[in-house]
């Protein structure tokens, strides 16, 4: 049975702003029983509101495998959201107790966090209006506090757009920004949202993943709820099991070898979010399929054996190695490998039978 994700409340005292904030922290499912595992950070400013669209959606794409389980940390601030986010008028900075809120999170409450649960070093901020604009604040720290921002209809500090175009060309990290505005928004937020998308188009650079969304019908308040599964969906594409889109567009027109991209894939996604997870078994099927159709029978090998390192006990690795002896005219091997893998279990499509079966035909095809 899976367990539901659990919420833990904290007060934490922060010598910073002098008082006591009260965090709303959702675990993943299983975190208690997956002690070797861990996990992205979502950090969720305005949690009064923005904590449950955000932290029911990261379980529903995790469930799913479509982004890592990760934990939701939410900062309840009530009406102190404005001194929270306080900027100076002149330099468009945090000052007063928005110098003070910048520091409680960089410097105590990440910290924190990463003390006192199983973190990976990926940490993703979300905001709305002045949150939103607060949140950019921290991609001017080397290296950024966070590895991904989702920015929903900001209300932008004067000059932010220029900055963070001037800015983002020099960041060396990995950086995934998200913004979304919609017709119905506030008339400023917008003009300044689309103003913030033009100059953040411009800016080149590899380590900037970029996406900005427009919603047609779209509310301050309810382009909220369309634009957080679009940010997770598109901060974590590259996480999710390869779909038959991505088999069809991608892995079937590889040049490259596509035991490689299998390969690159998770390393990838070890690099990205600091997650070492096993190959899914969907994952050595879609590719070994592809190798199958396109007769890349080298890359079908490699598959195998990884796949029979990953998954030893299934049947998983022996059926694609016993492709591989058939496809490259040894089919003794083929029958062998095929039969010695009575005992394992059973994985997604391939049986045991199925295996059995294939050894048979050899064996009457070729008189052993």
């Amino acid at each position: 049975m899976t367990a539901s994700a659990q919420i833990v409340y904290e007060e934490f005292t922060s010598n910073k702003l002098e008082e006591t904030r009260r965090l709303k922290i959702q675990l993943p499912r299983n975190y208690e029983e997956n002690t070797d595992k861990v996990y992205p950070v979502v950090l969720v400013l305005d949690a009064d509101y923005l904590f449950e669209p955000v932290a029911g959606n990261v379980d529903y794409f995790s469930y799913w495998e479509d982004m890592p389980e990760s934990i939701v940390v939410g900062i309840m601030q009530g009406d102190k959201r404005y001194d929270d986010c306080n900027y100076d008028d002149d330099n468009s900075l945090p000052s007063d107790k928005g110098a003070d809120f910048f520091e409680f999170i960089g410097l105590e409450l990440m910290p924190y966090i990463d003390n006192n649960y199983r973190t990976a070093k990926f940490v993703i901020g979300v905001g709305h209006d002045f949150t939103a604009n607060f949140l950019n604040y921290y991609l001017f720290k080397d290296p950024p506090l966070m590895n991904g921002y989702i920015s929903l209809s900001p209300d932008l500090a004067p000059d932010t757009a220029n900055r963070l175009a001037s800015r983002l060309p020099g960041v060396q990290s990995k950086i995934f920004y998200y913004l979304a505005t919609g017709s119905d928004d506030i008339k400023g937020l917008m003009e300044g949202t689309v103003q913030l998308d033009a100059a953040l188009k411009g800016v080149k650079s590899d380590n900037f993943e970029y996406y900005f969304d427009n919603f047609e019908g779209a509310t301050h308040y309810s382009l909220v709820g369309r634009g957080i599964p679009n940010a997770l969906e598109k901060i974590f594409a590259v996480y999710r099991p390869i779909s038959k889109q991505e088999f069809k567009d991608v892995v079937m027109k590889l040049d490259t070898p596509i035991s490689q991209y299998l390969i690159d894939k998770y390393k990838t996604i070890e690099d990205l979010f600091g997650l070492t997870n096993p190959i899914r078994v969907n994952d050595f099927i879609a590719t070994a399929t592809a190798c199958e159709k396109r007769k890349k029978w080298e890359s079908l090998e490699t598959i195998a054996q990884m796949a029979i390192k990953a998954y030893p006990d299934t049947v998983l690795g022996s059926y694609y190695l016993g492709r591989f002896y058939e496809e490259t005219g040894e089919p003794k091997k083929a029958m062998r490998t095929y039969q010695a893998a009575f005992d394992k279990e059973e994985a997604d499509f391939i049986t045991v039978d199925m295996m059995l079966e294939r050894a048979d035909k050899i064996k009457d095809e070729f008189g052993y």
